[in-house]
């Protein structure tokens, strides 16, 4: 066989299989990229052309630039973490933190907890590593409980299994709920008790609409067994130059740089000294963050009239319910894109538990946003 066993067992992303329907197609609206529709701050993108102009091209440190990490180290104190430059990696984009932490601490046969829904690369990338993706559905609040992933661990003891590390993701992408500090400490009860390594992915820290975001590596104890992973691409709209990070103790941090030498070297200079950038000023953010709030304010109130919704807590995704239309995910999602040619995804892209529910992102302008709310809520009223 020509192509590795654990590559050909993967599914294709569910995401990215279901968007090759509107491909080429200008009428339709998407609700389903999970990509911020405004432009880079100018400030930004001033700063990454002069920095060519200069002819800065050069590969930088395989951590990344000292200044970028800094300002990281800086910046972090407002999560409550302290750490050092030598604590941090820059890497390209998250994707890339993702793939290289879980790789750093796998042996194979290792499980990694994963409640879910969740991001679709967590399991994927779980299994290219030679490890076990354990998927622990959260529904209906999609919060992780301590009696809850206490009985898993146990469960998976008794089957022979050992479970190195859980994945957590606030605000959650596909669903927008966050974590409040009682619900971090019941997760690092769990991480304590049974001795793992918590990977904290916070790429949507900044999106935090309901309370403040606190990172779970600022709780006692916490930082020398937890991963941060973080980025630029949602929170300042930088998604296409492809700049993120790990925050992570000693150990943990070189065994990740090993691999990041190797797979990826560093990530584009131009990206990171216009990530210096992004962290000099906080005036674009916190405009991108009330909008965002504007429309989560009005898509959550419009689809209520018609489905059941959680308002989420954070980051750009509603997830609301459709089970009482009677179709499935997949259904509901190809009705709605033919019919009124508007495309959400699949709950069920991101794990078993979001079957019965849609991800839309409302990271689109608020006139497209008015036309495509009131398509869904027609369709719904019409099944």
């Amino acid at each position: 066989m020509r192509i590795s066993k654990n590559v050909a067992s993967l599914k294709p992303s569910g995401i990215r299989k279901f968007f090759e329907l509107i491909i080429g197609r200008d009428d339709v609206i998407s609700l389903g990229v999970g990509e911020p529709d405004f432009p880079v701050p100018w400030r930004i993108r001033e700063e990454i052309i002069y920095s060519l102009e200069k002819g800065i091209t050069s590969y930088t440190s395989n951590y990344g630039l000292y200044e970028l990490r800094e300002k990281i180290s800086e910046y972090y104190k407002k999560f409550g973490v302290n750490c050092g430059v030598d604590n941090i990696v820059v890497t390209t984009g998250v994707s890339e933190a993702i793939d290289i932490a879980i790789r750093s601490i796998l042996n194979f046969g290792e499980s990694i907890l994963i409640p879910e829904p969740c991001y679709v690369s967590y399991s994927p990338l779980t299994i290219l590593a030679g490890g076990i993706a354990l998927s622990y559905p959260t529904n209906p609040d999609f919060i992780p409980y301590y009696e809850d992933m206490i009985k898993i661990a146990e469960r998976a003891e008794r089957d022979g299994r050992k479970i190195k590390a859980i994945i957590i993701n606030y605000p959650n992408n596909p669903t927008g709920v966050s974590y409040t500090k009682n619900t971090l400490e019941e997760i690092a009860d769990f991480a304590v008790e049974k001795d793992l390594i918590v990977i904290s992915d916070e790429i949507y820290a900044e999106l935090s609409y309901s309370f403040k975001h606190i990172s779970i590596a600022a709780l006692e104890g916490m930082f020398e067994r937890t991963i941060i992973l973080n980025g630029f691409s949602k929170a300042y709209a930088m998604t296409g130059l492809r700049v993120g990070y790990v925050i992570a103790p000693e150990d943990l941090i070189n065994a990740m740089l090993k691999i990041h030498q190797y797979c990826m070297l560093c990530a584009p200079v131009i990206s990171q000294v216009g990530a210096i950038e992004a962290l000099r000023s906080e005036d674009e953010l916190d405009e991108m963050r009330e909008e965002y709030i504007r429309r989560r304010n009005y898509i959550v109130k419009k689809l209520r009239n018609v489905l059941d919704v959680r308002k989420p807590d954070g980051a750009f995704y509603i997830f609301p319910s459709i089970k009482n239309t009677g179709l499935s995910s997949e259904e509901f999602a190809k009705k709605l894109l033919f019919e009124k040619n508007v495309a959400v995804v699949p709950g069920n892209a991101f794990g078993e538990s979001g079957e019965g529910y849609i991800r839309c992102a409302y990271a689109v302008n608020m006139d497209k946003l008015k036309e495509a709310v009131g398509r869904i809520v027609e369709f719904v009223e019409n099944l």
